[in-house]
Parts: C-alpha cells; structure tokens; sequence
C-alpha cells in the first residue's frame, strides 16, 4: 500500500509539492476537510487588505468565476464573509473526494474537481 501512495505521489508530484506546504501540514500524503478549511481559513485572512471581514470580487484575484461568486454569495451583497469562502471551499472538497473517504489525496487533486479547489485555495 505504501509503494502505491509513493508510486502515486512521485507520479503527481509537480501538483502534489504546490499545494501540499498550505494544505498538508502533517505530510501524510493527503488532504482533509479540516486542513483545507484551515489554509483557506488563513487565506481569507491574507487577501482581506481592508480588514473588513469579507471579500470583494476584487480581492479574491479571479479565484472565483462571476457564477461561482453569486452562487457562493446568499445574501447577495457581492462579498463573501469567511463562513461563505469556507462553505464554497468544502462544497469543492467534497467535490473533489469522490470516494467520501474525507481525504483527497494526489490523484483527486489532478481531477477537475481537484484543480477547482486549489485554484480557489492558492
């Protein structure tokens, strides 16, 4: 089992080594829920240079389609506060974890899905 994960990682490693400092703390070799919301949690943090406790289209640098943000967006205010970006951001992971085993690891990562969430995340 191990052989295949290391198998699997050194195939996808340009992917894998991009996101996995941000994403993957404990370097195991996956990603879970927790740690996604975390990164994201602190991204948030970074890109809200007014301090106002929510994102603009203009802050979220095109992470986001104008489909994406209304739909990410309830109260259509055109901002998301954190716990709009978190949702969106599981509703990704989850997208991304076809298995719903709670992890992505490197192949989910390379799916549409996959790619869909670290855009969102980078």
């Amino acid at each position: 089992m191990l052989v295949s994960v290391g198998l699997l990682l050194m195939g996808s490693a340009p992917v894998w080594s991009q996101v996995s400092q941000r994403l993957d703390p404990d370097k195991d070799g996956t990603i879970d829920l927790s740690e996604a919301k975390n990164a994201a949690s602190k991204l948030f943090d970074r890109l809200d240079r007014d301090h106002d406790g929510t994102l603009d289209k203009r802050e979220l640098r095109g992470r986001l389609s104008a489909k994406d943000f209304a739909a990410a967006d309830p109260d259509n205010d055109g901002t998301l506060d954190k716990n709009e970006f978190l949702a969106i951001v599981e509703k990704r992971f989850k997208a991304a974890d076809p298995d719903n085993e709670g992890t992505i690891d490197a192949k989910e990562l390379k799916s549409a899905a996959g790619r869909s969430l670290t855009r969102l995340v980078k």
